[in-house]
């Protein structure tokens, strides 16, 4: 029995708890109050956006040695934090799965699943946990796209504050999110022969997924924020 397990499921139950009172924490504005339970799910997203991407920002800046092996070794915390991870996106994929219609849901639905499985073995076997680490820094777009769709709901897009974050949120998803990615899958091709089958099948499937997922999404925001 793996004590990532135990964090795993403080994880969903501290992320589930914040989900529950966030409402009093943050009222939603008239504007969201016909959508309650997507005010609460998005404001949940930022938290773990802010944990998550920050602490992988951090730790690759306290521990740059990290970078050199990122199967066998991470410092004090790495595992913890991918662990907390999976419990956030099996708490999200619980609470689509209950407020949500499937196919208002099934892509970020299929998103999680493929995360959940990736991170799953990284906190079971202690092993690609560097290279679980990389891929929260996508997380630090997901600040800015969390706070775009608070800014949606709030009726604030004619706001020079959404038009902010919407530059910086298209600079952080080039950044953070696509480039990382390519990063990720360079990093598998070039280590295919050092990374067990099993492991690189779930890897290279894993990239093959989200890789078109993010191109499409580039392409709404950029047709949605610049090109309306």
């Amino acid at each position: 029995f793996s004590p990532g397990l135990l964090v795993v499921a403080g994880s969903f139950a501290a992320f589930r708890l914040l989900n529950r009172g966030l409402e009093r924490l943050v009222p939603p504005p008239p504007s969201a109050r016909r959508n309650r339970w997507k005010w609460r799910n998005i404001w949940t997203s930022l938290a773990h956006s802010v944990l998550s991407g920050g602490g992988a920002l951090a730790g690759f800046y306290l521990y740059p040695e990290m970078s050199n092996d990122l199967v066998g070794t991470h410092p004090p915390g790495a595992h913890s934090l991918v662990a907390v991870s999976v419990g956030y996106f099996l708490e999200d994929f619980v609470d689509m799965l209950c407020n949500q219609k499937l196919h208002q849901s099934w892509e970020l639905l299929f998103h999680h699943s493929v995360v959940i499985i990736c991170f799953g073995i990284a906190v079971l076997l202690h092993q690609y946990v560097g290279f679980a680490l990389v891929a929260l820094l996508v997380e630090i777009n997901s600040i800015f796209l969390h706070l775009r769709q608070i800014l949606l709901m709030a009726n604030l897009v004619h706001t020079t504050c959404y038009r902010l974050n919407s530059l910086i949120n298209l600079g952080t998803y080039v950044v953070f999110r696509m480039a990382t990615l390519a990063w990720m899958t360079r990093w598998l091709f070039l280590n295919r022969h050092n990374v067990p089958p099993a492991a690189y099948a779930v890897g290279t499937v894993g990239m093959a997924i989200m890789t078109p997922m993010n191109i499409i999404l580039f392409y709404r925001l950029l047709r949605s924020d610049f090109f309306k």
